[in-house]
Formats: structure tokens, sequence, C-alpha cells
């Protein structure tokens, strides 16, 4: 049996979404800036993806700034609030588990002179709320908090933060990547000024994304070239993958109550399985204030990387963490974070992650296979 654990990395596309973008490539390939009639069959599958994103999170399509992913929206929407809003202070805030392309992007803005607080979390990667509260100043100008954790599944407590950020005059940046087709999501029921979407990670293809950006915002936008996106992303919009992304979203959203209740299932059978084969571990995270798609164990019997060659041999794909440090032998930030930096436990560490596609015999496979690895390797537990 094959089992693929490792939809937080990436999702195969839907045959929907291919289906949607093969009709663009083959009879609707024209440019949607193009004024002829080609490019305006184009702009209105253009106006109507963009129309569709808009109503499936409670924005304006004027809000909707369509990109080359998560990394791209991550960069534009943190460089662009703050140089933009840099003569008002030039402090901002993320925390210590975000993606690295938040992370990175802060670390650049530090050395340029910026002051930065990377917030501290509990061990179950919740945001240190009163750090929050206490590090805004009148020279706050910008705090970045992903929504779901893509290492460990937590969700953060968005009413709370912004609540404390809302009695301040900071922006605030939402990385939503990990909390598409997991929870509902309203733009402008929270207080969000810039929330960040990638395509890949719910069955979409590779190469699109969104930035969500509410209406008065300003940014100082980095790329630059033609006038595209109302002059915020210059460049031709990738019209086929932009319809297969809004097709994506669309049927996300229309399965997420029963596709969550899937994977709480699935996420309850693995734990259940793994405790009746008397196989030690911890959960990394929180059981209850986390998505069902992702389950991260601390397996403290067998390095990670050993873990994930047998595992591999057995034909069961995961991951150590983020697909964007696959190749680095450096323990995860987020486990360290979470845990003092104990290097020990990031070292011990795996993250499956399910889809609506992983069945319960997938799941018992894996427990499966960790215990038989858990029998060659309990000697030194």
């Amino acid at each position: 049996m094959e089992v693929y654990a490792d939809y937080a990395a990436t999702t195969p596309v839907k045959q929907e979404v291919i289906d949607k973008m093969m009709d663009i490539y083959s009879v609707h390939y024209g440019n949607p800036s193009s004024i002829h009639s080609i490019g305006r069959d184009a702009r209105k599958y253009l106006d109507e993806a963009r129309r569709t994103i808009a109503s499936s999170f409670n924005a304006k399509p004027s809000e909707v700034i369509f990109t080359s992913g998560a990394t791209e929206s991550n960069n534009t929407a943190i460089k662009g609030m703050a140089y933009d809003q840099m003569d008002k202070g030039k402090h901002i805030i993320t925390s210590k588990i975000e993606h690295h392309s938040v992370l990175h992007v802060f670390e650049q803005l530090e050395k340029e002179g910026f002051e930065v607080t990377y917030l501290d979390v509990d061990k179950q990667g919740i945001i240190n709320l009163q750090q929050l509260e206490n590090a805004i100043t009148e020279q706050t100008i910008l705090v970045s908090i992903m929504f779901v954790n893509n290492e460990v599944g937590t969700v953060e407590p968005m009413y709370d933060i912004e609540e404390i950020i809302g009695k301040s005059n900071a922006l605030f940046h939402v990385d939503a990547v990990q909390a598409i087709g997991h929870l509902e999501i309203d733009f402008h029921e929270f207080d969000i000024d810039a929330m960040s979407i990638t395509a890949h990670k719910f069955g979409g293809p590779k190469g699109v994304g969104i930035l969500l950006l509410k209406e008065g915002t300003s940014l100082k936008y980095q790329q630059l070239g033609g006038e595209q996106e109302a002059k915020r992303r210059a460049g031709t919009e990738n019209l086929p993958q932009i319809v297969g992304l809004a097709e994506a979203v669309t049927l996300a959203n229309q399965y997420r109550d029963e596709n969550n209740v899937h994977l709480m299932n699935l996420k309850n059978l693995f734990l259940v399985s793994l405790q009746e084969r008397s196989i030690p571990f911890e959960l990394n995270g929180s059981m209850t204030d986390s998505t069902g798609h992702i389950v991260n164990l601390y397996l403290p019997f067998i390095d990670v990387e050993t873990m994930l060659t047998l595992l591999d041999l057995s034909n069961i794909y995961v991951s150590s963490g983020s697909a964007c440090t696959a190749g680095t032998t450096t323990p995860s930030h987020v486990l360290q974070a979470m845990y003092d930096e104990e290097d020990n436990r990031a070292k011990h560490s795996v993250r499956f992650s399910f889809n609506e596609q992983t069945t319960e015999q997938e799941i018992k496979y894996i427990a499966t296979e960790i215990h038989k690895i858990y029998h060659k390797f309990k000697e030194d537990v």
C-alpha cells in the first residue's frame, strides 16, 4: 500500500479544478489586458474568478490581488505595509512559530533598522496574548500572526488577537494558508488588513495565490511593470491557474464541514491506534485548539531522519515539518519555540497530515508500520 500523508506540504489538484483550467488553456487563452474580443473573453473569466473568491471570504472583488502564492503574498503584505507606515514608527511584531516566508521577511526588516518583537508561544503553540498586549506601543505599525500553524495545526485565537491589535493603530496581517478548507473565514468579521492564501494547499494548482487587502489599506508595492491588478501587482495574470484557484476555493468551502468531521475522526483513530499498540508518543500541540488535518508526534524511540527513511521504504510519505525547509538538518523552529528550544524533541518529531482522500485503512497501515519500527528500536527508549 502507498500512503501519502503530507497534505500540509501540498495536495493533488482536484479533477474539477483541472477541467476548469484546461478550458482556459485551450479555449479562453487570451491576455486579460488585451482590448480585442479574445482578450475581453479572458477578462470575463478573470473577473468571475475574482468575484467568486471575494464572495467566498466576504470580501470585495477590489480587495483580491492575485499572486504567485503565499510567499509572494506574505512578502508583499509585510514589506509593503512596513515601508508604507515607517514614518509613523518602525516597531513590528510577529511570533516565533511563523512560516519562514514571514520570519525571513521580519529578519530582513530588522537588518534594515526596524525593531521586531518575536512573541513566545506555549506548549500548544498558542501565542502569549499578554505579551502581545504589552509589546504594542505607539510605534507599532504592523503585527503578523498565522491563522493555523503549518507544523502542528494549532489554531491561533484570532478574535482575541484582533481585539488587542484593534486597540492600537497597528495593521494586522494573517497567513491563512493552512486554514482554508478547515475554518470558515469572514475577511471583514475579523479586523484583518491583509491575508495570504495559496491554492495548492486545498486542491488547487501550484504557483498561484491571493493577497486579500482591505479597502483603504495602503501598501508600497514591490513588483513593477504593467498595470495589472489595479496597478498593484505587475505581470500578466495566470488566468488558467486563477480560474483553478477559484474552483478549488469553492469546493473547499462547499465540503468543509463534511471534511472536517472526517479529518477529526481520522486524527482520533490514528492516536488511538498508536495507543492500542503501546507505542510511546506525545502529541505536539493541542488536541482541541487545532485542525484535524495535521498530527505532529514526538516519537522518543527514533530520530526523525531514520523514521522518515523507514516510513518511505514502507511507501508512507510524510515529513518532519515545513516542506520549505526540506533538505536541511536544522531542528524545527516551531517545536523549539514551543518546548523551550529543546533540540531533542524536534529531532524526534514527525508531521503527518491528511485530507478528505485519506482513508481509515491508510491510517491503520501507518500505525502498523510505526509499530514494526518501534519494535526494532524500542531498546533505545
